[in-house]
């Protein structure tokens, strides 16, 4: 099998995996039919963040792509990734304090590079309960890199951010999930 379509399955059966197990609420009008989206691009559109002043996409090789937009919904159910890989001249503090600046738009901003008590808990046993707080769980950055998350277990916002020989290299994302027999 190929690259491309190993990926392709792996990101299907990740998606599928991920949309049966985390419930959200839908519009109306997402509750019929059935469909995908699978784009090797994404913007500050897809993230719902702005892109840090300056920036530019990264690509590891010249191959990869610098970003991925991927949804999957039917029944009511549905699955929403975007990431996009950025590089910056400017360093991670200035970068960090942006981000933590623009993610307080979607709620408390979780600091999962120095985790609180109540930010760390983890959410075994009630990944299916929305109604809880988000948490940072086991989610953790490399050593020397930060990890910021704010939003809903349903829809959050992530934003990892290392350094790089000359700057900072980051990543945005945003992870979204819903079912329609599922209250707000």
């Amino acid at each position: 099998m190929s690259a491309p379509h190993l990926r392709f399955t792996l990101l299907s059966l990740c998606s599928l995996l991920a949309a049966s197990m985390l419930p959200l609420s839908v519009p109306a009008q997402q509750e019929k039919g059935a469909g995908i989206t699978m784009s090797a691009d994404a913007d500050a559109k897809d993230i719902g963040l702005p892109l840090y002043p300056g920036s530019r996409r990264h690509k590891d090789k010249d191959e990869d792509s610098p970003g991925v937009n991927f949804g999957l919904w039917g029944g009511g159910s549905g699955f929403k990734l975007a990431v996009l890989k950025m590089e910056s001249d400017d360093s991670m503090d200035k970068v960090a304090d942006f981000y933590r600046k623009k993610l307080t738009k979607y709620g408390r901003v979780l600091d999962c590079s120095h985790p609180s008590a109540d930010e760390s808990a983890s959410s075994k046993g009630d990944s299916d309960d929305n109604s809880k707080p988000l948490t940072c769980g086991t989610d953790k950055p490399d050593k020397g890199s930060l990890l910021f998350k704010a939003g809903t277990r349903s829809d959050q916002r992530l934003v990892a951010i290392q350094p790089a020989a000359k700057g900072t290299l980051y990543q945005l994302v945003h992870l979204a999930h819903w079912d329609s027999d599922t209250k707000k």
